[in-house]
Formats: C-alpha cells, sequence, structure tokens
C-alpha cells in the first residue's frame, strides 16, 4: 500500500463504484490466468493522476506500481471498450438519482480544436482553419445534464459534418431511445436530412442571432460548451499527446468517470438543515 495520497486517488466511495464494473481477474475466470501483482485501485489511481496532472508515463511517482504496468492497463482497457461501458454505468446512475430516465432522449453535440504535440503523427492531425489550430479534433455527446455520451478525436481539419455522421451512427446502435439532437450551425445542410431519413433523428440547428454581436449564450449549446471546459480541467486534455485516437478518446472517458464518481459521492447538505447551520 501506498503511504502518499494524491487529490486525484479514488475514495473509498468511489472504488466502491468503480470496482464492480471492472471485469473479475484473470485468475478467477474459468480458464485460469496468473494472480494479480499489483491491486486494481492503485492501477486506477495512478491512471488518473496521469489524466490530472498531465505527466509523462513514465514521469509516475515511485509510490505507484511501475509505469510500464500501469500503461499496460489503461492501453488494455482503451482496448476493449471498458471505460465506454463504466462511463455509461454512471451516467444511468447520476440520471436515475436526479429522477430522470437512465437513458437519455435528447442529446447535444459538438466539436473542440486542441493542439497537437509533436508525438501525434502527421496523419493523425490536421489544421482546422476555422480555430487556426493544427492538431487534432474531439467530437462529442452530452446529455441535457452535460454527462459525456461519445468521443471521436479525429484529425482537426475534418468537417464536423463528415465526422456527425459516424458519430450518429454510434449513437444510435448504442441508445436507441435518442430521438432529438442540438446542434450548432456546423452540423447544418444535408446533415439534417440524413439524419431524419437514415437515423430517424430530429437535428435542431441552434445558430448565434445576427442582430447580437459578441458573445451569447445560447440556448442548449451551453451545455456542451460546459462539458468541454471540464475536459480540460484534466491538463492530459489541454493539449493531445496520444500516439493513438483511441487513447485520446480513453483520457477524455477517464475524465468523465472522475467527475461522475465525485459526483455521486460528494456529500449532499440535508434540506431539513437551517441556513445558518449550512452557511457554519
Amino acid at each position: 500500500m501506498r503511504r502518499r495520497r494524491y487529490p486525484s486517488d479514488t475514495t473509498t466511495a468511489e472504488w466502491a463504484l468503480i470496482e464492480p464494473l471492472l471485469p473479475p481477474p484473470a485468475c478467477q475466470s474459468p480458464y485460469g490466468g496468473r494472480p494479480e501483482v499489483h491491486p486494481r485501485r492503485e492501477i486506477v489511481d495512478a491512471i488518473r493522476y496521469v489524466c490530472d496532472n498531465g505527466i509523462k508515463w513514465r514521469a509516475l511517482p515511485s509510490d505507484f506500481p511501475p509505469w510500464s504496468t500501469c500503461y499496460k492497463w489503461f492501453a488494455k482497457w482503451a482496448r476493449t471498450g471498458l471505460l465506454a461501458r463504466v462511463r455509461d454505468a454512471l451516467v444511468e446512475q447520476i440520471r436515475q438519482r436526479a429522477g430522470r430516465c437512465a437513458r437519455p432522449v435528447t442529446i447535444i453535440v459538438d466539436s473542440q480544436s486542441v493542439k497537437a504535440a509533436e508525438t501525434v503523427a502527421k496523419a493523425d492531425r490536421g489544421y482546422d482553419p476555422a480555430k487556426k489550430i493544427n492538431g487534432t479534433k474531439r467530437h462529442i455527446a452530452v446529455d441535457t445534464r452535460g454527462l459525456l455520451l461519445n468521443a471521436i478525436v479525429t484529425a482537426a481539419d475534418l468537417p464536423d459534418r463528415a465526422v456527425a455522421r459516424d458519430m450518429l451512427t454510434r449513437l444510435r446502435l448504442l441508445h436507441p431511445q435518442i430521438t432529438l439532437v442540438w446542434a450548432d450551425s456546423a452540423y447544418g445542410g444535408e446533415l439534417v436530412e440524413w439524419a431524419r431519413t437514415r437515423l430517424c433523428l430530429t437535428l435542431k440547428i441552434v445558430s448565434q442571432p445576427r442582430d447580437q454581436p459578441g458573445f451569447v449564450v445560447l440556448p442548449r449549446r451551453w451545455i456542451v460548451e460546459r462539458t468541454l471546459s471540464w475536459i480540460m480541467r484534466a491538463r492530459r486534455n489541454c493539449r493531445d499527446y496520444e500516439r493513438l485516437a483511441s487513447h485520446s478518446e480513453a483520457f477524455l472517458n477517464w475524465t468523465a468517470i472522475t467527475l461522475m464518481t465525485r459526483r455521486l459521492t460528494r456529500k449532499r447538505p440535508s434540506r431539513t438543515q437551517s441556513p445558518a447551520a449550512l452557511a457554519a
């Protein structure tokens, strides 16, 4: 056990949420396998430390398991799709706690271009002329509470409409109950009719009023913009360092998982307490 604790570590309550969602160790499966040397909670804490602080894998503090072991588990969970399943399970728990349907019916989509480090291959990056950024682009979908439902990372020069077809198709297969999608003007044009005829989705475009120059808070759109700001709080997401797009998507999912476990385990004040007691 580590003696030193870090702000990014899982609490006991958070680990109680995550542990049941992980697959059983190989040694407990019918086929058998070698026992795991390092506790999974230590592996998860190491991954969250890298995500939150934006450090290199080789720079992990010595009181964590070896960086190569932590990276191996990170890559394995990203490759098998485990993170998406954990993320979706936590989304359902938050929505049910709020008295909402477990699966969303309305979603909001948007994209964000970020600069790419030299570790990102030339074939996986591009120049976004609108944002004047040479790097990659994150395409995300959230529910009306801002909870992440899907994330795709592409080169920044790909238009939103082209990637939206793949994203909406995935969402339609994973969440068949979705009927309404909110988006900005970058998703307009032929995509609206394509979504209606091919996927039976209503795609509504929220555009900025022409008579209001400057920054304007737009309905629905501010929700996904807030989620993007939450993602950028994790320093690993401030710039794309990953050689594989799937690893960039994995860090986005880890950020969402951390936000949701903290929200689920956050102590809520009792409604019976007086304002004076709450202020104290």
